[in-house]
């Protein structure tokens, strides 16, 4: 990436995320679930297809993907996290695995080059969510498929403004976690229809939800003031617990391009 020494905010997520690239890779929450299931089974009977893992994180899509089909390329902003996705594919013996430094909303790839995009827990860091999602629909075959899974925000104001302050506070990578609205719509002006939509609940254990990105003590303590201030109805749509640990929802989109 050029200009890794700004204040951009692809460097912001590039200096947050590197120091903590290992935590992501051994993760819990991230290296098992049942949207990586979902996943694996889509996978299934495309031995010969070309993988994007757009945002790849801790890279666990593509240790999922890389033994059903051809080919996958990680990519991510952040290259402490790439490193780490290519020492571990190494270490799990999984060759068809490469590395590409690169923003969701500039790809390195000509038009139509992936058979199958895929994208977990990423698009809530992208500056420009639609622009990276055309980037996606882009490189994508015409007869490929897409799919993304991110957690999602709660479609009423009250709830969605708790939700993003929170998430800033904890990470200030986080741009805007989208509904499920937003997420439809936003994929239809990016050239998809969404042929399949999943949503889980998810518990967010405190300690480690915030330890996982090391989140400034100062902050952790804003976070629990939030809380602790909080209306009945925000407690309740998040069943806030006496410690902080609290019930998100992750919403997995497949997809198909228009």
């Amino acid at each position: 990436m050029s200009n890794v020494n700004s204040n951009t905010h692809h460097s912001v997520v590039a200096d947050h995320y590197g120091p903590r690239a290992g935590d992501y890779v051994t993760s819990a929450v991230h290296a098992a679930g049942a949207d990586l299931d979902q996943i694996e089974a889509l996978l299934r009977g495309r031995a010969a297809a070309r993988v994007l893992d757009l945002g790849c994180g801790g890279g666990h899509v593509s240790y999922r993907a890389a033994p059903l089909v051809a080919e996958v390329v990680a990519v991510d902003v952040t290259a402490e996290m790439l490193d780490s996705v290519a020492r571990t594919a190494t270490e799990r013996g999984l060759t068809n695995i490469r590395i590409r430094q690169a923003a969701a909303e500039r790809l390195p790839f000509p038009d139509g080059h992936f058979d199958v995009v895929l994208s977990r827990f990423s698009t809530h860091h992208w500056l420009d969510a639609e622009a990276g999602l055309r980037e996606a629909r882009r490189v994508l075959a015409a007869d490929g498929i897409a799919v993304f899974a991110d957690v999602i925000t709660p479609a009423h104001p009250l709830l969605d403004t708790h939700f993003q302050t929170v998430e800033l506070l904890r990470d200030p990578s986080h741009v805007r976690n989208l509904s499920v609205a937003e997420w439809t719509a936003a994929l239809a002006r990016a050239g998809f229809a969404v042929t399949g939509l999943t949503t889980r609940r998810l518990r967010m254990e405190f300690a480690s939800w915030t330890a996982r990105t090391r989140t400034p003590e100062v902050h952790a303590r804003a976070i629990r003031s939030l809380q602790d201030m909080a209306s009945d109805e925000v407690r309740r749509h998040f069943a806030i617990e006496p410690d902080g640990s609290f019930m998100l929802e992750a919403t997995v989109f497949e997809t198909v391009p228009v």
